[in-house]
């Protein structure tokens, strides 16, 4: 199974209009007909999302991290202190931590 052709595929334009061309010319009989043209497009569909995968999870990783801390540094209103130091001070999660001790 492949993704939808009418999305954009620059890459994979090629062997797109090959696998359709296959389709409109081969026989409904021999359905095996356009498997070496579907082998080449999803080749190039594995490509393209190694690439995508690579582009997305590395592109501005130091970035992103850094815009991360500062986000969670907001949201505890506390710059400069941890999640971790964050909570040993707060009073609602000591005592749900004193009810698990005496469990």
């Amino acid at each position: 199974m492949h993704p939808p052709l009418d999305r954009p595929h620059p890459e994979c334009q090629d062997e797109i209009n090959g696998l359709r061309e296959c389709h409109r010319s081969a026989s409904k009989l021999k359905f095996w007909a356009c498997n070496e043209v579907k082998d080449a497009l999803d080749k190039c569909f594995r490509e393209e999302k190694k690439k995508m995968l690579k582009e997305t999870i590395f592109f501005n990783l130091e970035e992103k991290r850094q815009e991360e801390y500062s986000q969670a540094a907001l949201a505890f209103n506390n710059k400069g202190v941890t999640f971790r130091e964050s909570l040993t001070t707060d009073p609602i999660y000591q005592k749900e931590l004193e009810k698990e001790k005496k469990r």
